[in-house]
C-alpha cells in the first residue's frame, strides 16, 4: 500500500451527522480559526485542548474511527521525522544519550517533540474532518461565498474557490493513481517492503509517471470544462446556503473553545 493510499484529505463520506448538517462556511471558518489558534499557542496544555476538541468533533461526525486512524497512518513518517528532529535538536537538560552514537535528547526536546507531533496530528485530522463531512460542491459554494467580498478588489472568487476545490478533489485521485502505479511495478518484480526510509526511496521512481498522469488529468478536465461552455461569472446555485441555529451554536462553541485555548496558553 503506498504512503498516499489511506489519505482521507479530499475524500467525502456521505452522512447525516451534526457535522454533515453544518453550513460549509461555518466549518471553513471554524477549522481555520481553530488551526490558527492551535498553531499560535505554546505549551502542551492548549495543544491537548485542541486535540480534545478534534476528538469530540470526530465523534460528532459519526465517521469510522479506522478511517481517521488510517489517515494518520499515512502521515506517520512525517510525524516521526518531526518528533526526532525536535527531540535531538533542542538544547536543554540532558535526558538520554543514544549509545554508540553522538546523539542526545533533552527534557525540553522531548516536550517539544510531543508538542509539535500532537499539534500536527490534530491539524491533519481536523483538515480531514472538513473534507470528509463536506461535499465538493458545498465546499466550492462555501469558499465562493466567503471570498465574494474580494470581488470589489477584482479577485475572481468563483475561479479561486473552484481551483481550491479541484485541488482537494485531486488528492484522493492521485492517491489511487499512485496505488495503481505501485501495483504495476510490483507485478514487474519491484520490491516496496522494508523500513520506512527504504520504502520512501522505492517510491521515488513513481513520482514522474504520477506527475505526468496528474497533468494529463488536469488537461482533460480543462478541455471538458471549455467544451461545455463553463463560465464562473453569473452562475446560480440550486441549493442556497443558509445559516441555521446549529451553525450559531457551533460558532459560539468554537469561539469559546478558541478563547479557552488562548487563556490556557497564557497560564
Amino acid at each position: 500500500m503506498p504512503l498516499l493510499g489511506n489519505i482521507a484529505l479530499g475524500k467525502y463520506v456521505a452522512g447525516d451527522s451534526p457535522l454533515h448538517r453544518l453550513d460549509p462556511r461555518t466549518k471553513l471558518v471554524t477549522v481555520t480559526v481553530m488551526m490558527t489558534v492551535a498553531l499560535a499557542s505554546q505549551g502542551l496544555a492548549p495543544v491537548c485542548a485542541f486535540g480534545l476538541f478534534v476528538l469530540c468533533a470526530a465523534g460528532l461526525s459519526r465517521l469510522p474511527p479506522a478511517l481517521l486512524a488510517r489517515n494518520l497512518r499515512s502521515f506517520l513518517w512525517l510525524l516521526l521525522i518531526t518528533a526526532l528532529l525536535h527531540a535531538f535538536n533542542t538544547p536543554g537538560e540532558l535526558a538520554w544519550r543514544v549509545p554508540w552514537l553522538d546523539l542526545q535528547t533533552t527534557r525540553e526536546g522531548l516536550e517539544s517533540a510531543a508538542l509539535f507531533t500532537l499539534r500536527l496530528a490534530a491539524v491533519v485530522t481536523a483538515a480531514a474532518l472538513l473534507t470528509l463531512t463536506t461535499s465538493p460542491l458545498e465546499l466550492t459554494d462555501g469558499l465562493e461565498r466567503l471570498l465574494r467580498p474580494l470581488r470589489r478588489l477584482r479577485v475572481p472568487s468563483h475561479e479561486l474557490a473552484m481551483m481550491i476545490s479541484i485541488a482537494l478533489r485531486f488528492i484522493p485521485v492521485l492517491a489511487e493513481e499512485a496505488e495503481r502505479l505501485q501495483k504495476a511495478q510490483m507485478a514487474r518484480g519491484a520490491e516496496f517492503s522494508g523500513n520506512p526510509v527504504r520504502r520512501a526511496r522505492k517510491l521515488v521512481p513513481l513520482l514522474l509517471p504520477l506527475f505526468v498522469s496528474a497533468f494529463a488529468r488536469a488537461d482533460r478536465l480543462a478541455v471538458a470544462m471549455e467544451a461545455r461552455g463553463y463560465r464562473g461569472e453569473g452562475r446560480t446555485s440550486y441549493r442556497q446556503l443558509r445559516l441555521g441555529r446549529i451553525d450559531a451554536a457551533a460558532a459560539l462553541l468554537s469561539a469559546g473553545v478558541a478563547a479557552g485555548i488562548l487563556w490556557v496558553g497564557r497560564l
